[in-house]
């Protein structure tokens, strides 16, 4: 599946590392990350993956169910969101849910950040691959593979 994500980082003077601005990260049922590099709306996300609701990691909490974002919400630079089966709508996350949505997105963010500080090959060779930029402006579309 491919899914667009930013390739922008700069380097903090200060710190010496590496620092992502303000994305909206969405973590996908397959564990590949789309990043944002504008506010959009839960709706544009939600048409282009069907039988899912969108979470935001900051209300997943064990034994409660999951907060869904409405459809004409906002989503919010910085924050990270899950695509969530609409099956788990109404079964509250366990603790080896959250785990194992916190390894997805775990992997995905450090793939992404490897990828786009160039320590990640391209086009087939691993399990990272991206496509140039010309289907959508300002993104680069990627396909991680757990």
């Amino acid at each position: 599946m491919g899914v667009c994500a930013s390739s922008q980082y700069y380097t903090s003077k200060e710190y010496g590392s590496l620092n992502w601005p303000h994305t909206t990260k969405i973590i996908h049922l397959d564990g590949s990350l789309q990043e944002l590099r504008h506010t959009v709306k839960a709706s544009q996300i939600l048409t282009q993956n069907p039988n899912t609701f969108l979470c935001s990691s900051e209300s997943m909490y064990i034994d409660k169910l999951a907060t869904q974002i409405p459809s004409e919400e906002d989503l919010q630079l910085g924050q990270i969101y899950f695509l969530i089966p609409i099956s788990q709508s109404k079964a509250p996350f366990s603790l080896q849910d959250l785990c194992s949505l916190a390894i997805k997105a775990s992997t995905a963010l450090s793939l992404a950040k490897k990828r786009s500080a160039g320590t990640l090959p391209v086009k087939g060779f691993g399990h990272f691959r991206a496509e140039s930029e010309a289907q959508t402006p300002g993104c680069r579309k990627v396909s991680i593979e757990l």
